[in-house]
């Protein structure tokens, strides 16, 4: 009988731990980290990425979701202090809407919100920190972010040997 609530104790522990431990990304390649930079896609995969941010229901999911946390946000009074877990969300899901074919990671600690990762163009980079600001409760950005164009497929993994040169 004891048995039971020990599991449930340690099953809720298990899934808290894993639930704190992520930070919010735009893509399932983005870095880990806000201090990592990322690698930049191939061309298949970005424009997988692209096609996933643009599509007309993705879109509406994450404007559900930026206009669930504000409403949230304002039913408690409107706070600028906001939990940094609600900020990563929301700049995430902006910049995920905004900025199609990126890989970025957004990272909070006291309302300073540190976006690293990478986008293809120069004008998407351009557009993260004014789209960052847009979020209530965001008070500054740090964008670690760099441009790096999709590279063609292949060109991220290790090259193969040149079957010119003789081996051994």
């Amino acid at each position: 009988m004891k048995a039971l609530p020990m599991l449930l104790l340690s099953s809720t522990l298990l899934l808290g731990g894993v639930a704190c431990s992520n930070t919010a990304q735009t893509a399932p390649d983005a870095p880990d980290q806000t201090s990592q930079l990322g690698q930049p896609p191939e061309t298949n995969e970005a424009q997988k990425i692209e096609g996933d941010g643009m599509s007309d229901l993705r879109r509406r999911q994450l404007e559900s979701d930026i206009r669930a946390r504000e409403q949230r946000n304002n039913a408690t009074g409107g706070d600028t202090e906001r939990a940094d877990a609600d900020l990563e969300s929301e700049v995430r899901s902006k910049l995920e809407a905004n900025l199609p074919a990126s890989q970025l990671t957004v990272d909070s600690q006291d309302g300073i919100v540190t976006i690293s990762g990478t986008v293809p163009t120069l004008p998407q980079f351009d557009r993260i920190d004014p789209l960052a600001r847009e979020i209530k409760g965001v008070k500054d950005v740090t964008v670690n972010a760099t441009v790096a164009p999709a590279q063609p497929d292949g060109s991220n993994s290790e090259k193969p040997a040149d079957p010119t040169v003789p081996v051994g």
